[in-house]
């Protein structure tokens, strides 16, 4: 559930959701030489007129949390100095997108809502030093805390957000709809025989299974639907799981490959525990922001790549779009961090067979509705100490409703909405229901209205204050069984054709939580450099 209140914290929040129907504000456009980040922020270069050159030891395609990450760790990790970080949007971050209306004191996320504190993203926002460390041991267990030491000592990164961070609650309950009812899910085994989400034998069968006694593999790649079934019983699936995979894939249990989306689990059963989501004061786009402002000119806005080709020598030649002209940019190495099927029409040219496996990736859509009620509109019964706490609730797909789960965005983080009200983020769609893209605006949250109104919100309540409504036709990618074979797949067709310095990294390839994009980065970084140091003596 922690996950699922992320929403695939999603994310190339790097990237799972890119092409949303709004238009963000473009951004000031910096310079075009690429030089070394001890530059001391002066200004950069511009070419004389279009057509301009420009080399690099490597260019990293996208400029999400998967990208600015990689270009981070090749920067501040492994001393690799021309680094260039391009997006063809006029803002950073991939799907990351937090909007704000100070004039009325809301503030809400269009993309993923949050992140594990455990996660490696903590790395990049504060530094090694005693009070973060403090607060994190308050909130953090032991096995967390370690952890974190030793992503600390790996990433030497600050992007100077340490006093910026927000945490929800880790006690804060989350919720599942079943059989009419919003019940608390349990948080640790010990909670177990105190929860009606299950019935007492299903909570036995769950048990058998934890314990070891279940039967054996099926022998062959298991979806996420076999392998609950097989080892916890059919309640633990419809009840727990299947919301789950709704809420942090959008997807349909039946065909995620469990190998894939939740390998950690595959190779060893889960314990739960109580966690906790972390933020920003103003957004989860203050990481993205950061780490720009860290890499300077090293990031290129509003730059379109149009082609990619082997360079006579070593290398690649990489062709721009850009608001001054042409651009083309040597390459020693590049890395696309965008998503499979944008980079699948690029790299056609260079290898139809991994093209051809890119494209195979499914992305459903998803839409972000964000709505606000007054307090009072919160039916009793859902408060606690006659307030709406909690991180927020899933709906599985048997229960009749068509939103995926709702978030208490202004129960979870501080000064989200004003005093009196109550700010809520609504999913709708997914694999599951990929009608969304034909329903108006209106439409979608009549849909969510309604569905609130049969659990959460009183029937009679007013209508909702509507903030925002973004759709995002190709969201988030599924980890669908086959999925770790396309992708070797893709990366063994790149080597069969020559392409080494060459590679693919994202949300696709690394996973969709936002720690998991920023946990992949550094490996591809550790990649890079590694191709990099041997590119030098050839």
């Amino acid at each position: 559930m922690v996950a699922a209140t992320a929403m695939a914290t999603a994310a190339s929040a790097a990237a799972p959701l890119l092409n949303g129907t709004r238009r963000p504000a473009r951004l000031r456009q910096r310079g075009l030489r690429v030089r070394c980040a001890a530059m001391a922020g002066g200004a950069a270069e511009a070419p004389a007129s279009t057509g301009a050159r420009l080399s690099a030891d490597c260019v990293v395609v996208g400029g999400g949390i998967s990208g600015l990450c990689t270009a981070q760790a090749l920067a501040t990790r492994h001393g690799v100095e021309d680094v260039l970080v391009t997006e063809a949007r006029a803002r950073p971050g991939g799907n990351i997108t937090t909007v704000e209306r100070p004039e009325d004191g809301y503030l809400w996320e269009e993309g993923p809502n949050s992140f594990q504190p455990s996660d490696p993203v903590l790395t990049m926002a504060v530094r090694t030093s005693l009070a973060p460390r403090r607060l994190l041991i308050r909130l953090l267990r032991r096995r967390e805390i370690e952890m974190l030491n030793g992503l600390y000592a790996r990433a030497q990164v600050d992007s100077g957000l340490k006093d910026d961070l927000v945490f929800g609650d880790p006690n804060a309950p989350r919720f599942v709809l079943w059989e009419g009812k919003l019940r608390p899910v349990p948080s640790k085994p010990a909670d177990l025989p105190f929860f009606d989400l299950m019935s007492i034998p299903g909570k036995l069968r769950a048990g058998l299974g934890a314990l070891g006694i279940r039967r054996p593999p099926l022998g062959r790649e298991e979806s996420v639907e076999e392998f609950v079934r097989r080892n916890l019983g059919a309640e633990v699936f419809e009840r727990l799981i299947e919301p789950f995979c709704s809420g942090v894939y959008a997807g349909d249990p039946s065909k995620l490959s469990m190998k894939a989306a939740f390998g950690k689990v595959w190779r060893r059963l889960p314990k739960p525990k109580g966690q906790t989501v972390a933020s920003f004061r103003k957004g989860l786009a203050m990481l993205p922001n950061a780490i720009t402002s860290s890499l300077g000119s090293k990031v290129k806005l509003s730059w379109k790549l149009t082609s990619i080709t082997k360079s006579d020598g070593k290398g690649y030649v990489l062709e721009y779009e850009t608001p001054e002209g042409v651009v083309s940019v040597q390459a020693k190495s590049v890395i696309m961090t965008i998503p499979s099927y944008v980079a699948s029409n690029i790299l056609r040219p260079l290898s139809s067979d991994a093209a051809d496996a890119l494209s195979r990736f499914y992305y459903p859509p998803v839409a972000a509705v964000t709505v606000s009620y007054p307090k009072e509109a919160i039916r009793k019964e859902c408060l606690i100490d006659g307030e709406l706490q909690g991180f927020g609730q899933l709906h599985p797909r048997s229960q009749g409703v068509e939103t995926l789960g709702t978030i208490y965005s202004s129960s979870l983080f501080p000064n989200r909405a004003p005093a009196g009200r109550v700010l809520l983020l609504n999913y709708i769609g997914g694999a599951t229901n990929t009608g969304i893209v034909s329903k108006t605006e209106s439409e979608l949250v009549e849909a969510v209205d309604r569905d609130l109104r049969k659990m959460l919100i009183n029937p009679t309540a007013v209508d909702p204050l509507v903030l925002g409504v973004r759709v995002w036709p190709q969201a988030i990618p599924q980890f669908l069984v086959g999925h770790l074979d396309l992708l070797e797949a893709a990366k063994s067709a790149l080597g069969r054709g020559g392409y080494d310095g060459l590679f693919l990294g994202g949300n696709y390839a690394a996973g969709v939580a936002l720690g998991r994009c920023v946990e992949g980065a550094y490996e591809s970084a550790s990649q890079i450099y590694d191709f990099l140091t041997k590119y030098a003596y050839k």
